[in-house]
């Protein structure tokens, strides 16, 4: 299939640094090229407020419509939320497709989503965030023949049919309700179990993936694009000391995040919610770094898990420019995902982390108990374990979770 040619506009209010508005605008042209698309033009206009008819002024939208006709644009991406008017007016001038930041992002997470729960959440944020600009998608969707922003449930007559999409948003929520009954038996069994919990967060694209894959030896997707995993991924890894736990790979952070997404995609980032400790994965070579960091954090804060502990792991270490790096996170460890000494110093540094985090206990175990030995080895941090042959006991030493079962059998001990 050919490339798309997109033209990008964009409004730089003057809330927005300079720095901002550039990393935002580089960040719309990746998404384009991942949806499929080929950026020819970027469009810029200085505003104190976006124009609430035409997005952009009366002479900055004649001059794209001068651009779409001789650079036979198919379609036109706009970096801020647009109305249900805006793109009507917008299509009604220009004669091409007109989507806006979020509708593309949903778009990508169409093209992306593997499993049915995926392809579900995908869907419901889709119908939910054309269900009030229905009015505006007439034109749209009137030449709708596949392509960028017409994944996902675009080919129905939308514009008529109010009712349908109100009832299939009623659909997938009832069925949603069953996968997150599922998810949540899933996660209670886990936590009856009390198996540690990794979860790998971080900006789109920071290297997560690779991490996850070189950890568990898996082959989850890898790719130099924006959101290349969806669904998440859980596998088993056994850290130095023989503690074990499971890791989770999740979908990648990203700036003006829809909202509808995030309602959609609550239940795959209860994941990230439920772990014990979190592994946040930084591009070390992006320029925008300070930004990324920033818009993870505050996401993590609103799924409520700003209060988990973090490890930020420096990533790319290898394609970085400058001769230092000054982190202002911690803790953290810097790494390249592609060495393989790199990942044995990023677990030896998780456990660094939990012994500041965990307990310490020292305790006598008699050699009857050696199903006990080996849980805790499984459950806990041990650093120590000798045979006392006079006594015929073993002296164990080691770190364990404050809420861990075995905490209050140690301290019993």
């Amino acid at each position: 299939m050919t490339a798309e040619n997109v033209l990008v506009i964009s409004v730089n209010q003057s809330q927005k640094s300079e720095r901002q508005f550039q990393s935002s605008l580089d960040e719309l042209v990746s998404l384009c090229k991942t949806a499929g698309g080929q950026v020819q033009h970027v469009v810029t206009q200085n505003r104190d407020r976006i124009h609430p008819a035409t997005y952009i002024g009366e002479g900055k939208l004649q001059e794209v419509a001068r651009l779409v006709e001789s650079e036979e644009i198919d379609i036109v991406v706009a970096n801020n939320e647009l109305s249900a008017g805006q793109v009507r007016n917008l299509a009604d001038v220009l004669g091409v497709r007109v989507l806006d930041r979020s509708q593309l992002i949903l778009d990508i997470f169409a093209m992306r989503a593997q499993t049915k729960e995926g392809k579900l959440q995908v869907e419901l944020a889709q119908l939910e965030y054309l269900l009030p600009r229905l009015h505006g998608q007439g034109a749209n969707l009137s030449r709708l023949g596949g392509g960028i922003g017409t994944r996902g449930p675009g080919e129905t007559k939308l514009e008529t049919d109010r009712r349908h999409i109100e009832r299939r948003i009623y659909d997938i929520k009832r069925r949603f309700q069953l996968v997150v009954k599922q998810r949540e038996q899933y996660r209670k069994r886990r936590r009856t179990n009390d198996v540690f919990q990794i979860a790998i967060v971080g900006y789109t694209n920071a290297g997560k993936s690779t991490i996850f894959n070189r950890l568990t030896k898996s082959h989850s997707l890898e790719e130099d694009q924006l959101f290349a995993t969806l669904d998440p991924l859980t596998r088993r890894i056994q850290l130095p000391s023989g503690l074990k736990s499971l890791i989770t790979d999740t979908v990648g952070f990203i700036q003006d995040l829809p909202t509808a997404l995030i309602a959609a995609f609550k239940s795959t980032l209860e994941e990230v919610k439920e772990a014990d400790f979190l592994l946040h994965v930084v591009d070390i070579s992006d320029p925008d770094l300070s930004q990324q960091q920033e818009t993870v954090r505050k996401l993590l804060t609103e799924l409520d898990a700003g209060h988990i502990p973090v490890l930020t792991v420096y990533n790319k270490k290898d394609q970085l420019k400058a001769d230092f790096f000054l982190a202002n996170q911690f803790p953290n460890i810097q790494i390249s995902a592609l060495k393989e000494e790199d990942l044995q110093a990023l677990l030896a540094k998780i456990e660094e982390v939990l012994k500041e985090e965990w307990d310490l206990f020292d305790i006598v175990l008699d050699s009857s108990e050696g199903d006990l030995l080996y849980q805790l080895q499984s459950a806990a941090l041990v650093v120590k374990k000798e045979l006392l042959e006079e006594t015929n006991q073993f002296h164990v030493q080691g770190y364990v979770r404050k809420d861990h079962p075995f905490h209050r059998f140690v301290e019993e001990k």
